[in-house]
């Protein structure tokens, strides 16, 4: 994504081996294939699709050249695998190395029932009828994974926001910093950690992934996406052993405790309920109160329901709370709590519903998400697929579909196809039943050109008038 990696630069090789024989498989006479991309199903009844742009930006504005031939034209023959040099130096002499490809897309953001086209692609030159299949290996998973990351977000979204409606008399502002990115160590890669944390801010604010805030920056226009707090790890509070924990505790309040401001310290490295009743609640609590600051507590061990409403209830007594209009309890403002280990959507709800049990606000916590939310994903999450549904041969079109009898879910869509919106829904149909309706999978890309860009923000509004 970022072609720090100049092993990587060259779009031929982007593929998978299988491809490159595919050239001559087609029927004779061929011009033109249309392909989409859809979520099939899978976790989820809803997707958010997000990150073509993107991946247009990073890929397909970068030109292919005479040398990208003669490199992926020495790997294939050593590989055992047919070339397209014909193919490759139409593309490099009469377009410049950009792709011949019209890719049109939904609006992204758009939050659409599983089984809805996303994304078409089909080649514009008929000698290149086998452009679109050999970008499959790139596109797809370049839809896929923000895709889903962005969907699994947006479900936790789902999940706290019905927490809060009920137990907070100021939902809407609490809610956009209810789930913090902590998945960048647990990502195979920085461009997944860009990709998945940049597709976690379409619905959040919190995140400690940088690379999200590059990728957001860089092709989506966002000056600045989300915001961080200074925070404590294990190794800044045991280098002071145990016997100094109150003053490793001490020294974050003078570091950062400031009027307004906000810190976090995990505060379990050995007795978490001693940390909060004995440290936080009668050593350090004046200095909490009188600092202006808030003071997030972070607990990482533990069974998560249990721990967090047993902190809750010992900060309750320790520092106080008060009743909201809903009737429920929240704590004193210089204090609240940010659970990060071993949450996801499951564990969230469970989380949520013993703290409401137990009778206090969603407001008095927050959850950080890791690997759960950007590693533990893969296209199978929402059964994505790429396919071909039509062909051009002499002029004339052809369904092209698969349909196979060991599992008919795997059927694919035929012919051209348009999305449209209705007061029913989405719905995905054939493009020769458009008739006056308006087609939502506009022209995004052309030979070469972005033809419509949108903002991180533009992305961020469509995504917040949408609910399940």
């Amino acid at each position: 994504m970022f072609n720090v990696n100049p092993i990587f630069d060259n779009l031929i090789l982007n593929t998978d081996s299988y491809k490159a024989s595919h050239f001559v498989q087609y029927p004779p006479n061929s011009e033109i294939v249309s392909s989409y991309i859809e979520a099939r199903g899978g976790q989820f009844k809803q997707a958010l699709y997000f990150g073509l742009q993107a991946f247009i930006k990073a890929y397909l504005l970068q030109p292919v050249t005479q040398t990208h031939i003669e490199e992926a034209a020495d790997i294939f023959a050593a590989h055992g695998v047919p070339f397209n040099r014909t193919g490759w130096e139409i593309i490099v002499q009469e377009y410049q190395g950009l792709m011949p490809v019209e890719i049109c897309a939904l609006p992204e953001g758009s939050i659409v029932p599983t089984g809805t086209a996303l994304v078409q692609i089909q080649n514009t030159d008929p000698r290149l009828c086998w452009l679109p299949s050999y970008l499959e290996t790139m596109l797809l998973r370049a839809i896929w994974y923000p895709t889903t990351v962005a969907t699994l977000s947006w479900h936790a979204k789902q999940i706290i926001r019905d927490y809060l409606e009920t137990t907070c008399d100021q939902p809407t502002e609490q809610l956009p910093f209810k789930l913090h990115d902590f998945g960048a160590r647990g990502t195979s890669s920085q461009e997944t950690a860009a990709l998945g944390g940049m597709a976690h801010l379409v619905n959040f604010m919190g995140t400690d992934t940088v690379a999200a805030l590059l990728a957001a920056r860089r092709y989506y226009g966002a000056e600045m996406p989300a915001y961080s707090i200074p925070a404590a790890e294990h190794s800044t509070i045991t280098s002071w052993g145990r016997e100094h924990e109150a003053d490793a505790y001490a020294n974050m309040l003078k570091q950062f405790a400031q009027p307004g401001k906000i810190l976090a310290v995990v505060s379990d490295s050995y007795d978490i309920y001693h940390a909060v009743s004995e440290i936080w609640g009668k050593q350090l609590k004046e200095q909490v109160e009188q600092s202006g600051a808030t003071l997030v507590i972070r607990p990482d061990s533990g069974q998560p329901e249990i721990v967090v409403v047993e902190i809750m209830e010992r900060l309750a007594q320790a520092f106080g709370s008060r009743l909201n209009q809903k009737g429920y309890r929240v704590l004193k403002d210089c204090v609240r709590i940010i659970q990060g280990d071993s949450v996801n959507l499951e564990s969230l709800g469970v989380i949520l519903e013993r703290v409401k049990a137990r009778g206090f606000s969603t407001e008095n916590i927050a959850f950080g998400m890791g690997a759960g939310l950007l590693q533990k994903v893969n296209r199978d999450t929402l059964s994505f697929a790429m396919k071909a549904s039509a062909i051009r041969i002499q002029g004339e079109w052809f369904d092209v579909y698969k349909q196979p009898i060991t599992d008919l879910g795997k059927t694919s869509k035929r012919g051209r196809l348009a999305v449209i919106k209705t007061e029913a829904g989405w719905r995905t149909i054939r493009e020769d039943q458009l008739a006056e309706q308006e087609n939502q999978l506009q022209p995004i890309f052309r030979n070469g050109v972005l033809l419509k860009e949108v903002s991180f923000e533009q992305v961020r509004q469509r995504v917040m008038h949408q609910r399940s």
